[in-house]
């Protein structure tokens, strides 16, 4: 794995390779399979994607109640042309907030990278296929770059709520759905990094605050800002801005903040939104549920 983008955009650079093809050649080395069946299993992965998006059950309550229904809601004002934020944007709130919702009910998803985040690529992704046209092949190169994203931020900070704070979940996934975009709209390494490092600086220090430790409130709506983060965090990238910070640096920022942020705000449910007067009222209702 690699251990920092300014890696891949050297071996990009000297053997003339795209990013997602700097990613697939260290895929097939770890896991000693050929190109084609990296790319097949990666495919798969896409697909799933897909079916999880499609099988959206509008009926299903989590068991807490906590989570269920609201995806149907953002399609309806979607349809109804409500949506201050149009068509396309709502497309993605409501893929985003679908996919929070089917994992809080317990439906099959793809941890991307993890259960709590796992809105926010596919909402971006699906959406963009969707209104853009992008053949499946675009689509699974973009899953390869936000993978090898995914991968520097697990090398060089966490992936992991626990360790690192929502930050390291939603931040992660934002800019892998950021990075994946820059790299649809024809951005080369440098442009998919700081499309990356655009998203993570948006997210820094972002609380993983679970209501009564389930991942349903706030995670499923912040899903939502995870994913119109990357959009608008790849397309400052696309039009040539620059983080001023170098993206290696960005995410040793988050690795040092997710170290100094209080254990209450790390995914253990005693502090933030879960510590609330609203927040604990759930947690006791369901302990005695």
């Amino acid at each position: 794995m690699y251990q920092s983008f300014q890696e891949i955009i050297r071996i990009e650079k000297s053997f003339g390779l795209s990013f997602w093809e700097v990613i697939r050649e260290n895929d097939t080395r770890e896991m000693d399979i050929t190109a084609e069946e990296a790319l097949r299993r990666m495919e798969k992965m896409y697909d799933a994607m897909r079916e999880a998006d499609k099988a959206y059950d509008p009926s299903l309550s989590s068991a807490s109640g906590l989570a269920g229904c609201d995806g149907e809601r953002i399609a309806a004002a979607r349809r109804e042309g409500t949506l201050l934020c149009g068509s396309f944007l709502g497309l993605v709130m409501e893929k985003a907030v679908k996919m929070g919702e089917s994992n809080a009910c317990m439906r099959r998803i793809v941890a991307a990278p993890t259960a709590g985040s796992c809105g926010v690529v596919p909402a971006v992704f699906l959406s963009l296929e969707e209104e853009k046209g992008y053949s499946k092949e675009e689509m699974v190169k973009a899953l390869y770059v936000s993978a090898g994203i995914g991968g520097v931020i697990a090398q060089r900070a966490s992936i992991s709520g626990a360790a690192g704070g929502c930050q390291a979940e939603i931040g992660a996934a934002s800019a892998m759905a950021a990075g994946g975009t820059a790299f649809l709209l024809g951005g080369d390494g440098e442009a998919i990094s700081h499309a990356a490092a655009l998203a993570m600086k948006n997210l820094l220090g972002l609380a993983c605050d679970p209501v009564a430790g389930l991942v349903e409130v706030p995670c499923v709506k912040r899903n939502v800002i995870g994913a119109v983060n990357a959009l608008t965090s790849a397309d400052l990238a696309m039009a040539g801005i620059r983080s001023k910070i170098p993206p290696d640096e960005v995410f040793d920022a988050m690795r040092n903040i997710g170290r100094i942020l209080p254990e209450e705000l790390k995914e253990t449910g005693r502090g933030g939104l879960a510590a609330t007067p609203t927040g604990i009222a759930f947690r006791k209702g369901l302990e005695t549920f």
